[in-house]
């Protein structure tokens, strides 16, 4: 369905407050201008990931430039649950990172296993994808997407206190609900999920040796990689997430 003018919203990084003045960046004008074909006064809304989501009008004080003009806050800014996602690089790689902004998850975090196939990230894009997917669904922040790293260097980093669970398609990981029934909201979390060959024996065995770490299995069909990453994420939000309140974020 077309977007109206009234449920365009922006991500913009400038502080966000009754009276600001803002000015749209190239893409954003030439979306707004040439895309949607709004003049001066059209609705928008905005939102930077910590001052909530305000309403604004556009301004166009050229044929190519635009500005924001700040009116007034709509929403407050809440809390976005604390769940990581670590992922092997697949070939469907920007749906994923689409699909998991648009389930919740504040962090994105790419990793070379021993079995990935792709050997390079265009993190610029899929940054713009994150953002794209955040402005669509109405979360109020874009998950952090941080440069790729190899699995070692990946293990060694992880945060000792965030709970890891990992995706074993070999059968070796408990049924990821029972995993999860133990958990809370509360506790920090992140799941890694690997390639379309899924992780080799040896990663597997270091990865249940970390204390923290949990395997956890998705049933008895074999998923993609980004379908399971996608599923474990859905699982997570409904057991532990956000999905029983009706506030967006």
């Amino acid at each position: 369905m077309p977007k109206t003018a009234a449920s365009i919203r922006l991500y913009v990084e400038a502080p966000l407050e009754a009276g600001a003045g803002i000015a749209a960046s190239d893409a954003q004008a030439h979306y707004l201008l040439n895309v949607m074909r709004l003049g001066a006064g059209a609705a928008v809304l905005l939102f930077n990931g910590h001052d909530g989501e305000w309403q604004a009008t556009v301004t166009v004080p050229s044929k190519r430039r635009l500005h924001f003009e700040v009116l007034r806050q709509i929403r407050g800014q809440r809390p976005v649950p604390d769940l990581w996602l670590a992922f092997a690089p697949v070939k469907r790689l920007e749906f994923l990172v689409e699909k998991a902004s648009e389930l919740g998850v504040a962090v994105l975090q790419p990793v070379f296993t021993q079995r990935t196939d792709i050997t390079r990230v265009n993190l610029a894009r899929l940054k713009a994808n994150a953002r794209e997917a955040a402005e669509q669904c109405e979360r109020l922040t874009v998950p952090v997407i941080h440069e790729p790293v190899s699995f070692a260097a990946f293990i060694t980093a992880w945060p000792a206190g965030r709970r890891l669970y990992f995706l074993d398609e070999t059968g070796g990981g408990a049924p990821i609900a029972g995993a999860l029934s133990g958990g809370s909201a509360a506790t920090p979390a992140g799941f890694l999920t690997g390639p379309e060959g899924g992780f080799a024996q040896s990663e597997l065995d270091a990865l249940r040796q970390l204390p923290f770490a949990t395997a956890v299995g998705l049933g008895p069909r074999v998923l993609r990689a980004e379908t399971a990453a996608l599923a474990a994420v859905a699982c997570w939000q409904a057991l532990l997430g956000d999905w029983t309140s009706t506030a967006t974020v």
